[in-house]
C-alpha cells in the first residue's frame, strides 16, 4: 500500500512541473481513454444517464448529511441550489408534458432533495450562512440562458413554450455549479463534505456528457438529426461538454488531496 501511494504521489509532482498545455493536453487523453473504456463496458448507454442522475442525487445525500449531522451549512452556495432547483423544475415541467420517463421520478425526487437543502441554509442553519463570500450574481447566468433559449431550442413539434424551457434547463443546468466554485474560491479551503459534493456533480458531468458523446458516435451522428435540425443539437452536446470542463480543475485537485491524505481540500487562485 505504502509503495502505490509513493508512486502516486510521485506521478502527481511530475504533473505539477509540467506546463499548463502539457495538463491539458494529458486531461483530453485522459477523458478520451475514459470514454473508450465506458463505451466497451457499458451496453446500453441510456444507463450512463440514470448513474449521471444517481451520482448528483449522491451528492445531495452528501449534502443533506452534513446538515443533519454537522448542523452547518457553511462552505455551501444557496445560489447554486436555487439555480439547481430552477433547472430541476423545469426540466420536471418539460418531462410531464413531453416524455414522462423514469427520468421524471428521478428529477422529481432530486428536486425535493434540493428544495430541502434550501429550506435549511436559508431558515435552519442561516446563522453559519456564508452570505458575503456566497457573491456570485445569478442574473449573470440566467439571464444569457433565458436569451440563448429563445435564439436556439429544439425544432421539435411541441409547443413553443415547451421547446423553449427545454432549452432553457439544458443551459442552465450547464452552469448552475459556478456559484458553488466561486464561494470555494473565495474561502480557498473546502472542508470534505462540500468537496464530496461538488466532485460527485464532476462524476456526475463527465457520466452525462460521456453519454450523449457515445451516443452520437454510436448512431454515427443520426442521434443529433432525431434532436432536431439547426444550432440545437450543437448546442445539447455543447452544454455537456462546458459542464464537465468546469469542473475538470476542481476534481483534478480533489483527486490530488485524496493522494496526498489531505483532510480539507484547499484551492490554488485561478482555479475558478
Amino acid at each position: 500500500m505504502g509503495s502505490r501511494r509513493g508512486q502516486a504521489n510521485a506521478v502527481v509532482r511530475w504533473l505539477k512541473r509540467q506546463p499548463p498545455k502539457v495538463k491539458a493536453f494529458l486531461c483530453v487523453v485522459a477523458g478520451m481513454s475514459a470514454l473508450v473504456f465506458l463505451r466497451f463496458i457499458v451496453h446500453e448507454h441510456d444507463n450512463l444517464f440514470i448513474a449521471a442522475e444517481a451520482c448528483h442525487a449522491l451528492g445531495i445525500a452528501v449534502l443533506i448529511y452534513k446538515l443533519t449531522k454537522d448542523k452547518t451549512c457553511a462552505g455551501l452556495s444557496l445560489k447554486s441550489q436555487d439555480l439547481t432547483a430552477l433547472f430541476l423544475a423545469v426540466r420536471l415541467y418539460c418531462s410531464f408534458v413531453m416524455e414522462y420517463d423514469i427520468h421524471t421520478l428521478l428529477d422529481s425526487a432530486t428536486l425535493a432533495s434540493t428544495l430541502w437543502v434550501i429550506y435549511m441554509i436559508r431558515f435552519k442553519l442561516k446563522s453559519n450562512y456564508m452570505e458575503d463570500k456566497d457573491n456570485f450574481a445569478i442574473y449573470y447566468v440566467v439571464v444569457p440562458c433565458a436569451l440563448l433559449a429563445l435564439l436556439i431550442h429544439p425544432s421539435t413539434s411541441h409547443n413553443i413554450l415547451n421547446r423553449i424551457s427545454w432549452a432553457f434547463s439544458v443551459y442552465l443546468e450547464a452552469v448552475s455549479v459556478l456559484p458553488q466554485l466561486r464561494l470555494m474560491q473565495n474561502t480557498k479551503i473546502v472542508e470534505s463534505f462540500t468537496a464530496h459534493y461538488v466532485f460527485a456533480l464532476g462524476v456526475a458531468r463527465f457520466l452525462s456528457c460521456a453519454h450523449w458523446v457515445l451516443q452520437v458516435l454510436d448512431t454515427r451522428g443520426r442521434l443529433l438529426t432525431a434532436l432536431g435540425y439547426g444550432m440545437w443539437p450543437s448546442m445539447v452536446l455543447l452544454s455537456e461538454i462546458v459542464q464537465t470542463f468546469i469542473l475538470a480543475d476542481f476534481c483534478y485537485y480533489y483527486v490530488k488531496s485524496l493522494v496526498d491524505g489531505e483532510v480539507v481540500l484547499r484551492l490554488p487562485s485561478g482555479v475558478v
